[in-house]
């Protein structure tokens, strides 16, 4: 058996760099990217062309989408029916596209993020601009047509798009490398626009956005950066800054409700349910005390989310909040890349709309080349039948005495009158004289009698008339630019006549938003936290009269201020910084919030040691003491940090932190170790580190021996502790030097 198979040795790098850069040059220009001169990327085209072709027209009655997908798919995009859908239901989303392409019927999901039904669910059809606009002249051979993917089909390469599409309804998309981000357009500036550059073809940038101030969002919104959007019309890449419209509403009780009423066009879909967490978000975490319940009341009609505010509250300066910490303000990033030659390009306004304008011109000469052949074709055959009227007797005389069509024929076009019998020399003579054409002979030998009706001569006539006016314009349109441009600026007024609209999107230079917190009155205050980690602050007064209650029953008792911070120091030498304002304030008897949720500490993984506050610390000297008896000293204004969470000291590997104490009188340290031994030195004894260091050596542990508690004591005042159930005076222990093993007690 004979092997045809051929093996071809090749380097794999080079094998692989080949195949990756077509299939990224397929994506590139056969998927993600739009063409410039009709905005539509491959889905898009094909889809709209099977409508068309399944004459789904904006005047006949809806087909399911999913006969359209199917047919999509099995003729010309064999990409799964899933893209050819989400590109069908994006066609026809107002809100998202300036101008719709497709007619949707039936659920196409909303701004909200909701999806659109199955496609067996829902049905389409094109939209009269799209029928107009983007498919009327296919039957006039004004694009190039190329194989499907099976060769069993043609498609056209382009849509004969008479508006520039890619700038109206903008596109995005991400191919291989590349991204295309363009926003969407006001039809009517575009147009404008189109029109002020074919009549100055070196019109500039800047005089271009005197008739497209920007883009012009479906969404609305607020454009805030007027004075970049030249720099990104003239590079075609840069970011559009976009706010949301936002109006007061005055309600009972002297309040102020903030509505918003238009959203940035990013935020659509599930970003507007991200923008209601985000509101609440800062609610919760107390970024402002203003918000009194926020509801989505969008519906149909419009956007509608209505956020109710305190009485005392300063409306414009929550508004100003939003844009600073939600997508009330966001980004649109441009980046107009198209394929506009075949190959991929970033265009700005002006290189836009002369790859659309000089995409006009060909149609347009393509169009009028084949109207005016098909002009002259019926005025070679008019001129023939008005001819054969004349001289009608004739005619029939050949007719009756040809013995066949060929015979008629070959006298009519060549004058040839071998075989046909004459009434008349007269006639004979006549006859060897006619010189009709080929496509003349066949008409009159295929003319009607009643066309020999003296009203139908007179509208052939007028026919011809009309036809000879038609080929003198056509020929006109072909032969002078300008009546060719003026053509095709008259189809461009009769679109924004017919399709235009108002703004949605207001451009305006609008100062950075500022938020001003509102100065809250300096107090001292109590912080309090019991042993189940519930943290609270309550006022002095209340404190007071609860002293007895909140000593016993809580863990943690001290004051600080309310605009200060509270540091919580642990067992793995980490300190958690939390702003006393995150805290609870309330009653004496509140539950209080877990000290998990209002800092990054951890409960499961880390154990508190010690809590103050950061005013306290900054007067003080703070003693380390960790299970391998290391001991130091730490100026506690190192501990005045502004990250939540640092290191506030150095372990060796398997070492805990057991103490920390800020110092105010005390005058000896007390350690305890797990096997009962007890050392007792002065404080003066322990070396000022800084907190990243390791500390000193305390005490001289047995092998498997730990510091297990550290106590303080005072000159002149007793202190004594329970130990193994007997009263043990701290005082009374010997004095000795650090770095000692100290004395065990037994009992």
């Amino acid at each position: 058996m004979e092997d045809n198979s051929r093996i071809i040795k090749t380097e794999y790098s080079e094998e692989m760099q080949k195949s990756f850069i077509d299939y990224a040059m397929s994506v590139i220009i056969a998927r993600a990217l739009p063409d410039v001169r009709d905005g539509l990327k491959p889905v898009q085209r094909r889809t709209l062309y099977d409508m068309y072709e399944l004459g789904i027209r904006y005047d006949r009655p809806y087909r399911k989408s999913a006969r359209i997908v199917g047919d999509t798919m099995g003729k010309y995009h064999p990409h799964g029916d899933s893209s050819i859908y989400d590109a069908l239901v994006v066609m026809s989303q107002d809100f998202k596209k300036g101008m719709p392409l497709i007619d949707g019927h039936g659920n196409f999901g909303n701004i909200e993020g909701d999806g659109a039904a199955a496609m067996r669910y829902t049905e389409a059809r094109l939209q009269k601009v799209t029928q107009e606009a983007f498919l009327a002249d296919l039957d006039k051979d004004v694009v190039d047509f190329m194989p499907n993917f099976d060769e069993t089909e043609k498609e056209p390469m382009v849509l004969p798009a008479k508006i520039p599409n890619f700038l109206v309804n903008g596109s995005e998309g991400i191919a291989v490398g590349m991204t295309t981000s363009t926003p969407p357009h006001n039809l009517a500036e575009v147009i404008d626009a189109t029109k002020a550059y074919m009549l100055d073809e070196n019109i500039s940038t800047r005089e271009l956005m005197r008739y497209i101030k920007g883009p012009d969002f479906p969404t609305g919104g607020i454009v805030t950066n007027k004075d970049e959007l030249l720099e990104i019309y003239e590079t075609g890449v840069g970011k559009i800054k976009v706010r949301g419209k936002v109006e007061f509403e005055k309600v009972k009780g002297g309040k102020t409700n903030v509505v918003i009423t238009e959203i940035p066009y990013p935020m659509i879909g599930m970003n507007i349910s991200k923008f209601l967490q985000d509101v609440a978000a800062l609610s919760e975490t107390k970024k402002t005390l203003d918000i009194v319940d926020i509801s989505n009341q969008s519906s149909k009609e419009g956007i509608r989310i209505v956020i109710e505010l305190r009485k005392d509250a300063d409306p414009e300066n929550f508004v100003n909040l939003l844009y600073k910490k939600t997508r009330l303000e966001d980004t649109f990033g441009v980046n107009m890349l198209a394929i506009c030659n075949g190959r991929p390009e970033t265009m700005g306004l002006k290189e836009v709309l002369k790859a659309n304008v000089d995409f006009q011109f060909q149609v347009a000469t393509r169009k009028y080349t084949n109207l005016l052949a098909h002009e002259l074709e019926k005025k070679e055959v008019q001129e023939g039948l008005i001819k054969a009227c004349n001289v009608i007797d004739l005619i029939i005389e050949i007719l009756r005495g040809s013995k066949d069509r060929a015979m008629a024929k070959a006298c009519l076009t060549e004058g040839n009158i071998d075989g046909i019998k004459f009434k008349s020399k007269e006639s004979k003579i006549m006859a060897t004289q006619l010189m009709f054409t080929e496509k003349q002979a066949n008409a009159i030998l295929d003319m009607r009698l009643y066309k020999l009706i003296g009203l139908e001569i007179e509208a052939l006539i007028n026919e011809h008339e009309e036809t000879m006016a038609n080929i003198y314009r056509y020929e006109d349109i072909l032969e002078r630019r300008d009546s060719m441009a003026q053509v095709i600026m008259n189809e461009l007024d009769e679109y924004k006549k017919a399709y235009g609209r108002k703004r949605r999107t207001a451009i305006e230079n609008a100062e950075e938003a500022v938020y001003k917190e509102k100065e809250v009155e300096e107090m001292e205050i109590v912080f309090l936290m019991d042993r189940f980690g519930y943290a609270k602050t309550i006022d002095m007064a209340a404190y007071e009269r609860n002293r007895e209650a909140a000593d016993n029953e809580n863990r943690f008792v001290f004051t600080c201020k309310n605009t200060g911070k509270v540091c919580l120091f642990t067992n793995t030498g980490q300190l958690h910084t939390i702003k006393v304002m995150d805290l609870p304030f309330g009653k004496f008897r509140d539950k209080g919030t877990p000290i998990d949720n209002v800092s990054n500490y951890n409960s499961e993984k880390e154990d508190i040691v010690y809590i103050t506050s950061q005013t306290e610390l900054n007067l003080r000297q703070v003693v380390f003491v960790t299970a391998h008896a290391n001991c130091k000293l730490v100026d506690g204004g190192e501990f005045d940090v502004s990250k939540r969470t640092v290191a506030a000291t150095k372990l060796e590997d398997g070492d805990t932190v057991v103490s920390i104490m800020s110092l105010l009188e005390q005058r000896n340290i007390i350690l305890q170790t797990k096997e009962g031994f007890f050392l007792r030195f002065p404080i003066e004894e322990i070396p000022e580190k800084k907190k990243g260091a390791v500390g000193v050596r305390g005490m001289k542990l047995g092998a498997k021996d730990a510091v297990e508690r550290v106590y303080y004591t005072q000159n002149g005042i007793e202190t004594s502790i329970e130990y193994k159930d007997k009263r043990l005076v701290l005082n009374s222990l010997k004095a000795a030097r650090r770095d000692t093993k100290g004395t065990k007690i037994r009992v």
